[in-house]
């Protein structure tokens, strides 16, 4: 079993920056693939990026390419996002997710967080 926090979402301005961060407890977090998803109000839940057990190849939604960056530091259990440029169009509920096997964009993650809060004002 593996516990997921995510942890960095709050309000921002268009145009501004957020990192978040998700933490995970439970098992050996460098046996894990990770990713984040977001789902806006009305909205299914979307794929954003993923990143490998050992950070490479990393994948991104056309949507964020540029200015959405995955990274994970292995020594303290942690999967980043760092959010730069951001758009009203990003403000959405984030989740990280892990599995055993590099999955990509698929939603079929093992282990979900509960979600962080992002939101970008105009």
């Amino acid at each position: 079993q593996v516990q997921l926090v995510e942890s960095g979402g709050g309000l921002v301005q268009a145009g501004g920056s957020l990192r978040l961060s998700c933490t995970a407890s439970g098992r050996t977090f460098s046996n894990y693939a990770l990713a984040w998803f977001r789902q806006a109000p009305g909205k299914e839940r979307e794929f954003v990026a993923a990143i490998s057990k050992i950070g490479f190849p990393t994948k991104y939604a056309d949507s964020v390419k540029g200015r959405l960056t995955i990274s994970r530091d292995n020594a303290k259990n942690t999967v980043y996002l760092q959010m730069n440029s951001l758009k009203p169009e990003d403000t959405a509920v984030y989740y990280c997710a892990a599995h055993d096997s590099y999955l990509g964009s698929s939603q079929n993650y093992k282990y979900w967080g509960q979600g962080t809060q992002v939101t970008v004002s105009s």
